[in-house]
């Protein structure tokens, strides 16, 4: 029996020593809270599974931060929030219809008669869209970041035509103080926020890869530099702390590297024979084909008869009719891919300097500015190697990594809200604050049927 208590009286002893951990006070550090806006492209916008919709905006990285400066006496945080899920992305193949619904994961049949899962889309008519175009001016909007916006359409007043599909942009005319006559610019420095919450340039660089490197070019560095003084000058010219991350490179995205340039598989030597021989009589020899692995045909104006085989180190966009590819050696016979789904070596040097060299004037604008920087260029390169979150393994694996959505590129609302951390961590480190990460209960990953 005395050994029975002295026992319990040691455990006693013991659990009464267990050292509680104390987690510190929140804590805005040198950083002012009281009014946050956000100024970006579709990151910040929340746009995801290749469309904009309510809760993917209500759940963007803005948004989760605004719920965690809450914490340290932030106000609420206004978005000019889509009416439903339903939302609205832009089509990247206008031929077929301006508008599309968020890719879904359900099952369907391939032009071989396969059926899989698989993420689909739906177009939508410029009439069946026009709740998801409504001036949403009147509401007070913190959420300043618009999808597709590059740093020259913040000046621009013609960026807010709500009717201005040729710019294929409907967003900022919601959100607009005066569509036609404001600019984003203006009506984000009319705010005269405390706190800015940036991710600015990704656009520039990635509305020009994700085309394929067809249409506007990348703006120069001297260009971006500019435009981004611009900005960063007028929105902290009244003292204003932010943050700002810098911009991934597009390895990363299975957008670009799910389809492999080399996927020409031939099966039958006859297919073969019967490609060399095309080839041949054609005056283009140098094309040549094997059983396997081959690389797809593309034009290249420098080549011998102005066509050539990709090679290792150029890229296809997730865009590319990957059915035309399968059943009608799109690529391969007769047709060569079209340049809006191909990076080819010039384009692939073109955005790798450009990345480069707009991290460069980040991080310098960031310094200039007092602003914290969020190294995103190494942070997604972290995802794509892998990382493990709340003891799920996560990656960029397209579907089933975890972290992106159904399009290839933007991250679901789980990825963005890891993201919301990154953003949080940095802003901590600057302004020795000590704002709570993120936990997101509600945040979804991709939806299985």
């Amino acid at each position: 029996m005395k050994n029975f208590i002295t026992l319990s009286l040691i455990t006693l002893s013991l659990f009464s020593c267990t050292p509680e951990i104390e987690m510190p006070e929140p804590s805005a550090g040198d950083a002012n809270f009281s009014k946050m806006i956000a100024v970006g492209g579709n990151y910040l916008a929340g746009y995801q599974d290749g469309a904009l919709y309510e809760k993917g905006q209500r759940l963007s990285i803005p948004a989760l931060l605004a719920e965690q400066f809450k914490l340290v006496g932030g106000p609420m945080f206004g978005q000019a929030l889509m009416p439903d899920n339903n939302g609205l992305g832009v089509n990247s193949k206008i031929w077929e219809s301006w508008f599309v619904t968020p890719s879904h994961l359900g099952n369907k049949t391939n032009c071989q008669g396969i059926t899989s899962l698989s993420p689909i889309k739906n177009t939508i008519s410029v009439s069946a869209a026009t709740p998801y175009l409504t001036d949403m001016a009147g509401n007070s909007v913190q959420n300043l970041a618009v999808p597709f916006a590059n740093l020259s359409d913040y000046t621009k007043d013609s960026f807010g035509y709500s009717s201005n599909l040729g710019n294929l942009n409907p967003y900022y005319a919601r959100i607009a103080s005066n569509p036609g006559v404001s600019t984003l610019y203006e009506d984000a420095r009319q705010q005269n926020a405390s706190f800015i919450t940036a991710w600015l340039g990704m656009e520039d660089i990635y509305n020009y890869a994700s085309r394929g490197g067809s249409g506007a070019g990348i703006p120069s560095a001297t260009s971006f530099a500019n435009s981004l003084d611009t900005i960063l000058g007028g929105l902290t010219a009244n003292g204003a702390k932010g943050v700002i991350a810098n911009i991934p490179d597009f390895r990363n995205y299975p957008y670009y590297t799910l389809v492999a340039w080399d996927n020409a598989v031939l099966v039958r030597q006859t297919q073969v024979d019967s490609l060399m021989d095309i080839y041949t009589t054609s005056g283009l020899p140098h094309l040549i084909f094997a059983l396997g692995r081959n690389g797809f045909v593309i034009n290249d104006a420098a080549a011998v008869g102005g066509v050539r085989q990709m090679h290792a180190g150029e890229y296809i966009t997730l865009s590319v009719p990957i059915d035309s590819m399968k059943c009608y050696k799109y690529g391969l016979f007769f047709e060569t891919l079209n340049d809006r789904y191909v990076l080819d070596s010039t384009e692939v040097f073109e955005i790798d300097q450009a990345i480069s060299s707009y991290n460069a004037v980040i991080a310098q604008k960031a310094n200039q500015y007092n602003l914290a920087l969020v190294d995103m260029h190494s942070y997604m390169s972290s995802v794509f190697t892998g990382i493990k979150w709340n003891g799920v393994d996560m990656n960029m694996t397209f579907v089933s990594g975890g972290f992106l959505s159904l399009d290839g590129y933007h991250p679901n609302q789980k990825g963005y809200s890891l993201i919301a951390n990154e953003f949080i961590k940095a802003i901590n480190t600057k302004y020795n604050a000590t704002i709570p990460e993120v936990y997101c209960e509600e945040c979804d990953g991709v939806k299985f049927p």
